[in-house]
């Protein structure tokens, strides 16, 4: 019905329409301009609706803010190659059957996409912090496509039991910055099962006071997930084979 309104359509109701809305063809011409006129890359993403979508719900169509964060996407993926460059999902298979992230089945009551991470599941001696970032990018760039997370977003849960110095080791400056630059989700790093309980109640896993699947059964899944995007993930690597 709100495609029916007159006068002038607020962001939150035009990122409730769907792709072929006539409403948010506006929005996309526009940014599509920017995006043109600037001359950014083509590759990996083509300027599509869908791909432009994802900025534009991200920021409530705040056309501005939109652009903004199309621009840092392409300098981010220009300035750190050697993050961005390779997300073929070989370059991390061993973090992901070391049961290192998942995705959970549910998202929380905000719509968002809930991610773990466990820092003991990292072994510092055989990954660098450089592969551990890699995988969350490689993800980003999996829900990225779907429309609950362009609209409600990602948090993530670090489970930080098993922390050592050598983590940190691998935690430079530099590799803190780049992160820094691209990582804009919400942390709960409190392993305090009850206060996560509250943030997300009836979707964690056993480890986490949840009563239906296992963390094993979240990283397997999520690990297959993966696996089955390969051909996407290297489509939109830049390294060639």
């Amino acid at each position: 019905m709100a495609e029916m309104r007159s006068g002038p359509v607020a962001g939150p109701q035009l990122n409730a329409l769907p792709d072929n809305s006539p409403l948010v063809q506006p929005g996309l011409r526009e940014l599509r301009r920017r995006a043109e006129e600037a001359g950014v890359p083509q590759t990996p993403h083509p300027l599509t609706d869908a791909f432009l979508l994802r900025f534009l719900r991200a920021r409530d169509f705040d056309l501005d803010l939109a652009w903004r964060l199309l621009k840092n996407y392409y300098k981010w993926r220009a300035e750190c190659p050697e993050l961005s460059a390779d997300l073929r999902p070989r370059s991390i298979i061993g973090l992901l059957k070391a049961g290192y992230h998942g995705v959970l089945r549910s998202r929380d009551p905000t719509g968002s996409r809930v991610l773990i991470y466990r820092i003991a599941s990292w072994d510092p001696k055989v990954f660098t912090a450089y592969d551990v970032f890699r995988v969350s990018l490689i993800t980003s760039e999996l829900i990225v496509q779907e429309v609950e997370t362009q609209r409600n977003g990602v948090k993530a849960i670090f489970d930080l039991e098993g922390w050592q110095i050598s983590h940190a080791f691998q935690i430079t400056p530099s590799v803190a910055k780049k992160i820094a630059a691209v990582l804009t989700i919400h942390l709960h790093g409190n392993n305090d099962k009850s206060s996560l309980l509250q943030h997300f109640p009836d979707i964690l896993p056993l480890e986490y006071g949840g009563e239906e699947f296992s963390m094993e059964d979240v990283c397997q899944e999520w690990t297959n997930f993966i696996m089955k995007s390969e051909d996407y993930l290297s489509s939109i690597s830049e390294t060639i084979q």
